[in-house]
């Protein structure tokens, strides 16, 4: 008995779907028709119908459609696999008792255009969620509205300038400079710019706080509409001089944005109202573990003084007597910022997550996440470079100084972190530390883990002095290696084009 010898092999490296159609293949069967046939051309004119009749479409069957995208499936990591040590974005585990919570019947099958009389639970819910934000910042005036974490940054860029026009007139003109420390994130400079401020930079010090000096002189110049701060700052350290820094702003005329980004680190612990903010945007996927939606849905609340409270976005949610209702009589209002009242499901998961903790579990989340950045940190420091000295909050910076000497740079490191199973931190950012490892574990990671992630690290730190080239080529592990990321993103395919050898062989 002979044996047929195997040429071929199944294969992880996926093909695109359209490669694997076959001429005639399908998933489906259509039952006969019970009715007359109607003739189409008396329903639909054919200049509104396709003339190609869907080329192109792949021809597969169901259980290719499946293992298809269930093999794909298995290329991607997720929160559910492992720890997001991304210091540029908190990555919580999303708490499945959230999720199980936002699947309420009554929640997520709720219409968007259900009359106020029928939503009464949702608002209820809304403004239970508002009540609990605005105790955990210190600022009264809550809107639930904005959709992300940036639009929730230009909202409160844009409720500072209403004020300063309704507060100052047509003298508010000259009052349009924005401070933002060289260590901001990326969209202060650009949510300010967007609302009619020009930007300049606060240059930060040696130990990566703001500069007082150059703050001072900076307002000294005039015409200041406000700071946006992040606190915890970019380099992950606490602004021990935020109460002076307000003060400073104050007097020269301005308000203070901070950036919520990074209040992982505060919940519980300190209240930015009480800290003399005037206005703060919150990321419900960073702070109160909703998921990220890959660009959406996503909500970044707005909170702000009573001062500003009037101009927050329309309709606000107000309790009338046991009832709630939508508040649309604010005429100083800066507008609706977001269709119907915003991404709903991430209200509901965020006040699941809130709830679910109490103010002693919110507490003890933050002290967890801080003590892991510092678990983190000390344990690195000798194997790389920590150019700031302070104590981090709740991420860790680090820079490829001591490896550059080996020919290493951080995109090696990154990519070599892979070959461990783990999903690389935030590399190149901020900009003032060249070469830079934001490393955020969150209060989600154990010890265990983070010991592993530690041990990489080193592990990673020594191949580069025993054989940098296993670093620089990395990973090594992947179904597909190092990338041309800048070509990927600049050029992108987003259309696919059939293999014309192939198609002639099976014509």
């Amino acid at each position: 008995m002979s044996i047929t010898k195997v040429t071929q092999h199944p294969t992880q490296n996926e093909e695109l779907i359209f490669d694997r159609s076959q001429t005639g293949r399908i998933g489906y069967r259509l039952p006969k028709l019970d009715v007359e046939e109607t003739n189409i051309d008396e329903i639909i004119p054919s200049e509104l119908r396709r003339q190609d009749d869907l080329d192109g479409v792949p021809e597969v069957s169901e259980v290719d459609v499946i293992r298809h995208f269930t093999r794909m499936s298995t290329w991607n990591f997720s929160i559910d696999l492992g720890m997001y040590p991304l210091g540029s974005c908190t990555m919580k585990y999303n708490s499945r008792l959230n999720e199980k919570v936002a699947r309420i019947p009554g929640f997520a099958n709720l219409h968007p255009l259900a009359p106020v009389a029928g939503a009464q639970g949702a608002l209820a819910l809304i403004y239970k969620l508002q009540e609990d934000l605005a105790e955990i910042t210190g600022l009264p005036g809550i809107s639930l509205q904005p959709a992300a974490g940036a639009q929730g940054e230009m909202t409160g860029v844009l409720i500072i300038r209403a004020f300063l026009d309704k507060r100052d007139g047509e003298k508010s003109r000259e009052r349009r400079v924005m401070l933002i420390p060289d260590s901001a994130h990326g969209t202060n400079p650009a949510s300010a710019a967007l609302a009619g401020f020009t930007v300049k930079t606060v240059n930060s010090t040696a130990a990566g706080l703001t500069d007082m000096e150059h703050l001072k002189k900076l307002c000294d110049e005039g015409g200041i509409a406000g700071l946006m701060l992040t606190n915890p700052n970019t380099v992950g350290i606490f602004e021990k001089n935020i109460k002076e820094i307000c003060d400073i702003i104050h007097q020269a005329g301005g308000l203070v944005y901070m950036d919520g980004a990074n209040m992982n680190a505060l919940v519980g612990v300190a209240r930015p109202g009480d800290m003399g903010v005037d206005v703060i945007h919150l990321n419900l996927h960073k702070t109160f573990s909703t998921p990220h939606g890959g660009g959406g849905p996503g909500c970044g609340p707005c909170c702000c003084t009573l001062e500003l409270e009037p101009f927050l976005p329309i309709p606000r949610i107000v309790k009338d007597g046991e009832n709630y209702k939508l508040d649309f009589n604010r005429p100083e209002s800066i507008g609706r910022v977001k269709a119907f009242y915003g991404n709903f499901g991430m209200m509901i998961r965020a006040l699941s997550y809130i709830q679910t903790h109490g103010a002693e579990g919110l507490k003890e989340a933050t002290e967890s996440a801080v003590l892991n950045a510092r678990y983190v940190g000390h344990h690195l420091v000798e194997d790389f470079d920590k150019p700031f000295d302070s104590d981090p909050m709740h991420e860790v910076i680090f820079s490829h100084k001591k490896q550059t000497r080996k020919g290493v740079h951080t995109l090696d490191i990154a990519k070599r972190l892979i070959d461990y199973g783990f999903h690389p931190p935030t590399i190149y950012f901020p900009l003032i530390v060249q070469g830079a490892m934001l490393i955020e574990p969150t209060e989600s990671v154990g010890r265990q883990d983070l010991d592993a992630f530690i041990d990489a690290m080193k592990a990673i730190a020594q191949e580069t002095v025993e054989n940098p080239d296993l670093v620089i080529n990395a990973p090594h592990s992947t179904r597909i290696g190092r990338l041309d990321e800048a070509a990927a993103a600049r050029k992108p395919v987003l259309r696919w084009q059939p293999d014309m050898e192939t198609l002639s062989k099976t014509a």
